[in-house]
């Protein structure tokens, strides 16, 4: 198949379904398809091509294109069109990627929701922030999609959606050319329907980019190859429900309950540890913070045109303690400590829910990230898979941590996971 074809079935698909998903904010199908046409043409040269050669790509509309607008889901960056690609953008263009258009950001990647409607059910949220690239992937407009995450933008939607989703270890993926809502927390996103599509974007995009300052000079992973291994033996598995597991649906407290059964004496369930019971309070502490100083210039040019949750947020930013920041931010590295010892004795994953069920009704929230937020302070790699449904019939994620910097392995386990799942 020639990309000029996959990009038309792809255009295609999003003539057929986006007015009902709408999950593009920006969509220039001559665009698309030129951006086709080349990579084609490059192909019969006979040059050396890229591991994504042709192949369409979304990107949230937080990440910077120098041929697009990327407005940031505010109506203060309507218009907005950056001079430069982001970096990732850069590695995606490298790797021969066409990139197929913007898509929907809940406002500056918060809570306020987009335009974007559930693939599986159009009355149901997608999540957020990164609404449109799961709904994207979901619909099957497009087999790759980037978006980040700050607290759960990245695996509750996916849950949401039905896709699978990839939080990697933080500075993993370089962030510049992205909307910083906070260095401490933002990551790179990752959006597809197969571990192996994720682990090859992966690959493609982990890299050290010195306007990055969390992101270091490593060897390169090779993603695809750790993920596609057998594990040297079954893997083991935490079964971590949080001090929130109360406020999960029936659905989801049913579905884990089968699923560790299922897993047997492969799973074990585990206390946190006292001292991640307030990790919750730190990373409110440490985003709210870095939102206002990230939003200082729409709080003074703009601020009444700012949701009036965002308005809560920096105003509460405001309000933060230098003591109670610098608090929080010294919490993280005993939390990485901590959770390295219970990798090293024992487990290979955390077992975790992606979300508290499956995607609410309506349109007026995007659900409550509060499984991902504890993961998304530390940092360390997250993986949400498409295992199960709810009695609603719409998907119900199974979220897996990894220990940071075990990224590949990680997929490898999910792979094992999804693979028995997809068997029994």
């Amino acid at each position: 198949m020639s990309s000029e074809q996959l990009v038309k079935a792809s255009l295609d698909r999003v003539r057929e379904i986006d007015g009902q998903v709408q999950a593009w904010a920006f969509l220039d199908p001559d665009h698309a398809l030129a951006q086709a046409r080349a990579a084609d043409e490059f192909r019969l040269s006979g040059q050396a091509i890229g591991l994504l050669h042709g192949v369409p790509v979304g990107l949230k509309d937080i990440i910077d294109t120098a041929d697009m607008p990327t407005e940031n889901g505010s109506v203060l960056h309507a218009g907005r069109t950056p001079s430069r690609d982001a970096t990732v953008v850069t590695m995606l263009r490298a790797a021969g990627a066409v990139i197929m258009g913007k898509t929907v950001t809940t406002e500056f990647a918060t809570r306020t929701p987009g335009k974007t409607r559930n693939p599986h059910n159009a009355a149901h949220t997608p999540g957020g922030s990164s609404s449109g690239s799961a709904a994207a992937v979901a619909a099957g407009m497009v087999p790759l999609a980037l978006g980040s995450q700050t607290t759960g933008s990245t695996i509750r939607p996916a849950s949401f959606c039905g896709v699978y989703g990839f939080k990697p270890t933080h500075g993993l993926i370089p962030r510049h050319g992205m909307f910083r809502l906070s260095r401490t927390l933002d990551h790179v996103g990752l959006f597809a329907r197969t571990i192996d599509d994720l682990a090859l974007l992966a690959g493609e995009l982990q890299g050290y980019d010195e306007r990055d300052p969390d992101t270091r000079p490593r060897a390169r992973t090779p993603f695809l190859d750790v993920a596609r291994e057998e594990p040297p033996l079954p893997p083991m598995f935490a079964f971590v429900k949080t001090p929130h597991w109360e406020r999960a649906d029936a659905d989801t407290r049913a579905a884990f309950a089968e699923l560790t059964a299922h897993l047997g004496e492969r799973v074990e369930e585990i206390e946190l540890f006292p001292s991640a019971v307030e990790a919750w309070e730190w990373h409110t502490t440490i985003m709210d913070a870095e939102i206002a100083v990230n939003l200082e210039r729409e709080w003074d040019k703009g601020r009444d045109r700012l949701s009036a949750s965002l308005r809560a947020r920096i105003e509460h930013g405001h309000q933060v303690r230098a003591l109670d920041y610098q608090r929080a931010l010294a919490r993280i590295r005993p939390l990485h400590e901590s959770f390295l010892e219970l990798f090293e004795q024992r487990y290979d994953a955390i077992l975790t829910p992606a979300a508290l069920g499956t995607a609410p009704a309506g349109l007026e929230s995007t659900g409550d990230p509060v499984f991902c937020a504890l993961w998304t302070l530390c940092g360390m790699p997250a993986v949400s898979l498409p295992l199960m449904h709810g009695a609603n019939g719409l998907p119900l994620g199974v979220q897996l941590v990894g220990p940071r910097h075990g990224d590949a392995r990680l997929l490898r386990t999910a792979r094992w996971l999804a693979a028995r799942a997809a068997s029994d």
